[in-house]
């Protein structure tokens, strides 16, 4: 898997790619991520552990881990855990929280594309919502490869493009500025053909499942909206562009209320996501 590591710095050694990493990095820590971990998304992190069922004495490591609701999970079974992320405000937080539970493991701010571990490091690569926002898919599906032993398991857990997320970000998309080049949409990774191309015959045993996360946080659509432009980092990222517009800021409301509404029922908004599982080959 040596190859993979060559190919993966020449691109991001770049003095384009470190400043978009910074750019994504800051995004992140805009706003209040972590309310939105603790008020809406947070069991998604267990669900991803339940999946590849996470063993005392495993070594895993949490790609784009965020406050670690997998990284945190996966020390609680016994695991030695890793939980990397290039927001080192969201691992700031997570650490906070693991301490004050007793839970040790090592938090490292790192890029996804560009993992600064050993080839077959790892019996276990996860990564839940996370993986998904690195801009380039194949060097972050090579990345987690690289990084996992043979025999070992991956688990990635994405928001799907049809799914509320996904629908989110075609939302946004006309009020953005435009993505960088060479970058792909995050929601793809929740396509299972997109997912099976990335990895391609180098996992074995593929499972995917697409299930929803039942969203009862909000109570309209405007709720939502006003929850996310305030705390979310990509939301808070095109207000910004578009703040000088108060036409544009007016009609991204509205479209973000309607998108809320459209999706709650009875209370609910069902959230899909794809949860992909595998053994490295």
């Amino acid at each position: 898997m040596s190859s993979f590591t060559s190919t993966t710095r020449t691109v991001t050694g770049t003095d384009a790619d470190r400043a978009l990493k910074a750019k994504q990095a800051a995004m992140w820590a805009s706003g209040n991520y972590p309310a939105v971990v603790d008020d809406v998304v947070h069991s998604l992190g267990g669900i991803l552990v339940d999946a590849v069922d996470v063993r005392p004495g495993q070594r895993v490591l949490d790609v784009a881990a965020g406050t670690g609701t997998s990284a945190i999970p996966s020390a609680r079974r016994g695991a030695d855990v890793v939980a990397t992320d290039l927001t080192p405000e969201l691992l700031a937080v997570g650490r906070t929280a693991a301490d004050a539970e007793g839970i040790a493991l090592t938090w490292q701010t790192a890029d996804a594309e560009d993992l600064p571990f050993p080839d077959a490091d790892f019996d276990v690569v996860i990564s839940s919502i996370g993986v998904m926002f690195a801009p380039h898919h194949q060097l972050a599906a090579d990345e987690l490869l690289r990084v996992c032993r043979p025999g070992g398991t991956i688990g990635v857990l994405s928001w799907t493009p049809n799914g509320f997320i996904g629908q989110l970000f075609a939302t946004m998309k006309p009020y953005a500025p435009p993505p960088p080049a060479g970058a792909s949409p995050a929601p793809l990774w929740g396509s299972v053909e997109h997912v099976r191309e990335l990895f391609g015959d180098r996992v074995e045993a593929f499972v995917a499942h697409q299930q929803t996360l039942a969203v009862d946080r909000f109570a309209a659509g405007a709720e939502f909206r006003d929850f996310f432009k305030t705390n979310y980092g990509p939301a808070i990222a095109v207000y910004r562009f578009i703040a000088d517009d108060p036409e544009k800021v007016a009609a991204l409301d509205a479209d973000l209320a309607a998108l809320g509404d459209r999706f709650l029922a009875d209370g609910v908004m069902p959230w899909e996501y794809l949860l992909v599982t595998g053994t490295r080959g």
